[in-house]
């Protein structure tokens, strides 16, 4: 079973550039005034392509790392802190700085271990496999589909209860699916019909590797049964929709809904038996996957929990498994040319096992205390800024408009890394077993889960580690967070101009309070409710803007025959505009109280500010992982960030002179504003 968190971190971010100074040393990274000029492409006119205007020339001469889908101004920082993390657990690995250090060292020496990985060979697989072949009935299979670290159509989780955010509810939703989601398997294009007889090719590889007889046909069977799974499951734009995944049920109702998955022992089992509600996230989908439990042979099932179970650890088993994942889904599906590194991805599995136990160590070491000081200030002055433009928001009338800043007063802003770190003291690693420390971990996670039922939701709990290089927004919890990692150079740097500083991380700042007032989370209240506090006219003005907004998106086409989502990226746009629409709201109350600090070598600040927002997206991605991100992701491509953006931002027009007749040039009255009238 793979659990997932449901609507937390509902953003993730791309980049963030660099903040506010106070007294701190006056030379930024890139000089002279926090963007690397050498970037940009002066050839380019603005109002043209505004991406390549500023990040053209990088663009030019930048190829990616042949173990990367993905290259950008955040690859930096993410290279960066890969390699602190590597130091810790090299150091911790040789000499423990206590108990939870040798955990962290000896964890990394498991995976790193390469000679003791070959010469146990498919011993270690042996358990889990027989565990699979010893299934008897259909209520031992659902069973160990809630049982962590194995695969099943339907998966539970906990969340905070839509109603009542203070308190904790179960969740069921759809899962299961190896390719990357149901579009892989329906979709006619011949690019589809390839990956699917790849995957086909990757399934019986997979279990030919582990023994299995028979692989093509047990190959065909697996295949089929997926694709039976997605042609029921919902689409990510409709998983987007609260009205339509908040269904809270007892189990009566999850019953007669599924009654194939047995839901009150299986509940029990997983330890959820005192949850009263369940929330079925897609209840068709589940329905249906009741239905394919009940009619598909149990030795089918075995075989599907075989090969994803073998697929999702392959990284702890021999290396022509470990090679064959990384040929299947880094090579075929995103293009991506080489493997990467042992030790970073050695450096992934302790983030993701020991993340806040090494989160500490690296807060003491690389996180200094003044960054807390200026991310508040920052924060201050675009929070002063959304409520100056919900005051006097025109489309929105005064019931709604006592109720959005009554949510914005709320936001609970954290910074840098939890008040209070995760005690793993019941997690046993085995240096010598690097499947069973992963097993062992997913087992831990859920446990740690459990153990917080019984009480209040504890908002102090956070999502990310401090060394990850993102940041995020929570509806159910009101809370917008960013972890240490992203508050550094290059993109966190006290000694930059104030002008890049509000346009860069001043907007991403933005974009995650918007988060509260996009599609989704207009739909929370103050305390994280799912309530509609809209009257119908504010509601109705709302959605127009973001329809108009959702349609200029539908018409990017960043891989030929592939269109964006705008219902699936709908919310990330909207932050995007909005992140931008109170950054500069922010910017003009700085140069209120400063001063406009006036032209840098002909630049303006007003420049310099919308420069700094697009060198914030700078990046680009290969087209196999395109692809998926267009299919799945709801974060738009970065060169759309810029560009489907700033065409739609009064200021900018101004600043670059942009006219008709210049590409992004649009009319006044199709521009889209939201946060602005």
């Amino acid at each position: 079973m793979r659990f997932r968190t449901l609507l937390i971190a509902a953003t993730a971010l791309a980049a963030l550039p660099a903040l506010v100074a106070a007294e701190a040393p006056r030379v930024p990274r890139y000089a002279p005034w926090g963007v690397a000029l050498t970037d940009m492409d002066a050839g380019v006119k603005p109002g043209d392509d505004f991406f390549a205007y500023v990040n053209g020339a990088w663009d030019k001469r930048t190829r990616i790392a042949p173990d990367r889908s993905y290259a950008g101004v955040d690859v930096t920082l993410v290279d960066e802190a890969e390699g602190q993390v590597r130091a810790i657990a090299e150091e911790e690995g040789a000499k423990p700085s206590g108990e939870t250090g040798r955990k962290i060292g000896d964890l990394y020496a498991s995976f790193m271990d390469e000679a003791a990985i070959e010469r146990a060979g498919t011993t270690p697989l042996k358990p889990y496999l027989a565990r699979i072949s010893a299934l008897k009935t259909r209520a031992q299979l659902v069973s160990l589909f809630q049982t962590p670290g194995y695969a099943g159509p339907v998966s539970v989780g906990v969340t905070p209860n839509f109603a009542d955010p203070t308190h904790y509810a179960a969740f069921a939703t759809q899962d299961g699916l190896g390719l990357p989601n149901r579009d892989y398997y329906l979709l006619p294009d011949d690019k589809y019909v390839a990956f699917r007889t790849a995957y086909r090719a990757y399934v019986a590889r997979m279990l030919a590797l582990a023994g299995f007889s028979d692989t093509d046909a047990r190959a065909d069977r697996i295949i089929a049964l997926e694709t039976a799974m997605a042609k029921s499951q919902w689409t990510p734009e409709r998983d987007r929709d609260i009205k339509q995944i908040n269904n809270p049920m007892d189990r009566a109702q999850l019953t007669k809904l599924a009654p194939q998955f047995d839901w009150t022992r299986v509940l029990g089992e997983a330890g959820l038996g005192k949850i009263d509600t369940i929330l079925a996230i897609e209840p068709s989908a589940i329905a249906d996957a009741g239905k394919l439990v009940e009619t598909t042979p149990l030795s089918t099932w075995q075989d599907y929990l075989a090969f994803h179970f073998i697929s999702d650890n392959a990284q702890y088993l021999p290396k022509a498994f470990d090679q064959a994942n990384f040929e299947f889904f880094s090579k075929t599906l995103r293009d991506v040319p080489e493997q990467r590194a042992r030790w970073k991805r050695g450096v992934r599995l302790i983030n993701n096992m020991l993340g806040e136990a090494v989160g500490q160590i690296y807060v003491a070491r690389h996180y200094p205390p003044e960054s807390d000081r200026q991310m508040g200030e920052l924060i201050g002055n675009l929070r002063a800024a959304y409520a100056d433009e919900l005051k006097q928001l025109k489309w929105m009338d005064d019931a709604t408009r006592t109720e959005a800043l009554a949510k914005l007063d709320a936001f609970d802003p954290r910074i840098g890394h939890p008040a209070k770190y995760i005690d793993y003291s019941s997690y046993r690693v085995d240096r010598a077993d690097p499947l069973g420390n992963a097993m062992r971990g997913r087992e831990f996670d859920w446990r740690l889960e459990l153990s917080r039922l019984p009480y209040p939701v504890d908002r102090g709990l956070w999502n990310m580690t401090p060394q990850e290089v993102n940041a995020y927004y929570s509806p159910s919890q009101n809370q917008i967070t960013f972890p240490a990692a992203i508050l550094q150079p290059p993109y966190f740097d006290p000694a930059a101009d104030p002008a890049v500083n509000y346009g860069g991380i001043g907007a991403v700042i933005g974009h995650e309070m918007g988060h509260g007032f996009d599609d989704q989370g207009r739909q929370f209240d103050a305390t994280g409710k799912v309530r509609d506090w809209w009257t119908q006219a504010s509601a109705d003005a709302y959605v127009a803007r973001t329809k108009l907004l959702g349609t200029q998106f539908d018409g990017y086409e960043p891989v030929p025959g592939t269109h964006i989502k705008g219902e699936l990226t709908m919310g990330e746009n909207v932050g995007d505009l909005g992140g931008l629409e109170m950054a500069w709201g922010a910017w003009q109350r700085y140069k209120a109280e400063h001063g406009d600090p006036g032209p840098i070598g002909g630049v303006t600040s007003d420049q310099r500010f919308l420069i700094a927002y697009a060198y914030s997206w700078q990046g680009k991605t290969r087209e196999g992982a395109l692809r998926e991100q267009i299919l799945s992701d709801p974060h738009s491509p970065n060169l759309f960030r810029v560009n489907g953006i700033v065409r739609n931002f009064d200021p900018w027009y101004a600043a670059f002179n942009v006219q008709p007749g210049d590409k992004l040039y649009l009319p006044p009255e199709q521009r889209v504003h939201i946060w602005v009238d």
